[in-house]
């Protein structure tokens, strides 16, 4: 088994979708990454050929996941499953800060981001589309309402393959504000040199 962790400062592309196997181990590490004072958010289990990653996302109340806490999981985790070997092949093990576009991997955690923008991948279509780039409106029983400019789809937990929040990068200061249509006027030079405004001289 080798051993990574990292947290994630970047929005990267990864599939998050948690599968059986997924929740299996998500269910035996959660009370172990809770003991040291950290939340389990959810499990990647990506197999590939003879080997896979098993990725982590780690989270914890109040302040940023720090590369130590990543360390700290990462040590109780080893140790756990070299005791119970829930995985027969060869794996990488990788323990990972939420980062600023989160996966979301519950309802409940769904319900903590209402009012964000989420993408969501669907497993089956609904209204002939697999994904949708909406604001998460309400949780309902064990489905997720997202809201995008052609209404509102009410998602069952079920059928969601994968999910993360579309950070706001203008207002986290990541991105310039985009800029307003129009613009300034073009200058147009008199015959002496010097600039005034307007289309064309009279005459």
């Amino acid at each position: 088994m080798a051993l990574f962790c990292f947290p994630r400062f970047e929005n990267e592309a990864h599939a998050h979708q948690m599968s059986g196997k997924a929740e299996e181990i998500q269910a035996l590490l959660a009370p172990t990454v809770a003991s040291i004072g950290l939340e389990l958010l959810g499990v990647e289990f990506i197999p590939s050929g003879n080997s896979a990653v098993l990725r982590l996302y780690i989270d914890v109340e109040g302040r940023h996941v720090g590369i130590e806490d990543c360390e700290a999981a990462s040590r109780e985790v080893a140790a756990l499953l070299d005791l119970e070997d829930p995985i027969a092949s060869e794996y990488t093990l990788e323990v990972s800060s939420p980062g600023i576009d989160r996966p979301l991997f519950t309802v409940p955690q769904f319900a903590r981001f209402i009012g964000e923008q989420a993408k969501v991948t669907m497993r089956l279509p609904q209204d002939g589309r697999r994904r949708i780039n909406g604001r998460i409106v309400r949780v309902e029983g064990d489905s997720v309402v997202i809201a995008d400019e052609k209404g509102e789809v009410a998602i069952a937990k079920e059928n969601i393959e994968k999910a993360r929040l579309v950070p706001d990068l203008v207002a986290l200061g990541l991105a310039a504000q985009p800029k307003k249509p129009g613009g300034q006027r073009g200058k147009r030079r008199k015959p002496d040199g010097s600039d005034t405004p307007g289309s064309s001289d009279k005459g």
